[in-house]
């Protein structure tokens, strides 16, 4: 199914994004920790998560059927969310890449995101394992400013 049939498709997009770059430690060490432009940091991956879709306060479950398919999904997305909200908690918003990945529970989040990437991204019949795209091509494919 293509990704844009969901009616709240772009704010799916956003949670594929940053579970994708979540997910990815070859991602982390070639784009995150040196910096490289236009991927965003740990920080931005995490909003993007849970910025519109407020997953900081409830379950991913009140979207199913507007931006998850289904409730394996939205189960997936939580324990995704709630892994990778509670490092950020303790090593801080500002932390760098390092400390993120430094952090023992860092493997499970990442795992975690892994699973929930694969899920959507299989959903939405794309292949899970391209690397993630950039900041500037998902503000072009959900047409954002």
């Amino acid at each position: 199914m293509p990704l844009n049939d969901m009616p709240w498709w772009r704010w799916r997009s956003n949670v594929r994004s940053a579970l994708h770059m979540l997910s990815d430690p070859v991602f982390h060490h070639e784009c995150w920790l040196p910096g490289r432009a236009g991927y965003g940091d740990v920080t931005d991956a995490v909003c993007r998560l849970v910025e519109d879709t407020w997953l900081d306060n409830w379950s991913a479950e009140k979207y199913v059927g507007t931006i998850f398919r289904d409730s394996a999904e939205a189960a997936l997305v939580d324990v995704a969310a709630l892994r990778v909200l509670r490092i950020m908690h303790q090593v801080g918003a500002d932390a760098p890449v390092s400390a993120y990945l430094e952090h023992h529970g860092w493997a499970e989040a990442v795992q975690a995101a892994r699973e929930a990437h694969v899920m959507l991204a299989t959903n939405d019949a794309e292949d899970p394992d391209v690397p993630p795209r950039s900041l500037d091509v998902l503000r072009i494919m959900t047409g954002s400013a």
